[in-house]
């Protein structure tokens, strides 16, 4: 581990540790809500990850779903959001932070400035380890104020709770539960992009260009992933041959990283692109996507794809994917016979 993360952890350790105490779930007035009063929402999450933005989709979407007349704004990190969310038609404002706070330290500054401009109903902090987001949540202005701790009675009742996406689900509705709203724990809402159909013929097009046969249904894969979680060449290049064994009628696509690397060499069609949608249209066409865990993973599952997510170091409860017949699967416990069982049992059966 190099001394620049070292520092960051030791940072961070630090930071959780100062903020835990900060702000409490529906202290800033308590009382009854009145659900017609609620016109803006702030959630706040300012990470600048892809995959962590997506996944606070569900969230965005069930606060949508409860006061579907209200703004919701973003406190974000970084470039990508406004992508993401360009169809979400609730969303007003998107306020950023920029994503290397040092190097920009007048625009960081203005970021947490702006989070005084409005008046807010409700905010909302997706993460509660996350230092900064209870910080801004304490610091914005607003009636009622979602720390997002954690809640002993929901990780009794729901044994999906500390499913990243989900956990700010149900801990919204919980709090609206405490203030009178009524709430029946409906279906967790799934990541979503929310592709249009004419983005998603768009996809479609650029498919059958790439792929052998536009008359067989196609297999994407993503061999690439960060760190431990990147499955090595030797991994994916049996996994690529057992694949081709099981479905012969089937095209497979390689969808490249940014760095325009393959884990199989570059054995089958690839698509290069730096333009998420497009990148998601793409897989929306396709019949299943396999991938180590990551930002990808979640994009594909956001683009309403079943999903193999495979997971070797990461936290399947935390990060597994779940829309459709999505399954992670823990990878140092099965083979590769029994990862392909699975994805016949559970997707191309």
């Amino acid at each position: 581990m190099s001394v620049l993360k070292n520092i960051n952890n030791v940072k961070r350790t630090v930071l959780q540790a100062l903020t835990k105490n900060v702000g409490t779930s529906l202290s800033a007035n308590g009382g009854k809500l009145n659900k017609a009063e609620i016109k803006r929402v702030l959630i706040v999450r300012p990470n600048h990850r892809l995959g962590n933005q997506l996944l606070i989709t569900p969230i965005v979407e069930d606060v949508t779903n409860f006061f579907p007349d209200a703004k919701i704004d973003l406190f974000v990190k970084g470039n990508v959001a406004p992508i993401i969310f360009q169809n979400y038609k609730n969303i007003d404002h998107i306020l950023r932070l920029p994503k290397q706070h040092f190097k920009q330290l007048l625009q960081y500054i203005k970021g947490w400035l702006s989070i005084r401009k409005e008046y807010y109903d409700i905010v909302i902090n997706v993460v509660p380890n996350s230092s900064s987001g209870r910080l801004l949540t304490k610091f914005a202005r607003g009636k009622y104020k979602f720390y997002g701790d954690d809640v002993e009675e929901l990780q009794q009742k729901y044994s999906d709770y500390q499913h990243i996406a989900k956990n700010p689900v149900y801990n919204f509705r919980y709090c609206l539960s405490k203030l009178g709203v009524s709430c029946d724990y409906n279906e967790i809402p799934s990541l979503n992009i929310k592709l249009s159909s004419s983005e998603i013929a768009t996809g479609k097009e650029l498919l059958d260009k790439l792929v052998t046969d536009k008359n067989k249904k196609t297999i994407s894969i993503y061999t690439y992933a960060t760190g431990a979680k990147c499955y090595d060449e030797t991994w994916w290049l049996e996994f690529h041959k057992r694949l081709k064994s099981e479905y012969p009628n089937h095209n497979i696509l390689e969808i490249l990283p940014v760095e325009n690397v393959s884990q199989i060499l570059f054995k089958e069609p690839s698509l290069y692109s730096k333009d998420i949608r497009e990148m998601a249209a793409v897989i929306a066409n396709t019949e299943v996507f396999i991938s180590a865990d990551g930002g990808v993973m979640h994009l594909a599952s956001a683009a309403q794809t079943p999903v193999i997510g495979l997971f070797s170091v990461t936290s399947i409860g935390r990060y597994e994917p779940y829309n459709g017949k999505s399954k992670g699967l823990d990878t140092n416990n099965l083979t590769n016979d029994e990862i392909i069982s699975e994805i016949n049992k559970n997707i191309l059966a």
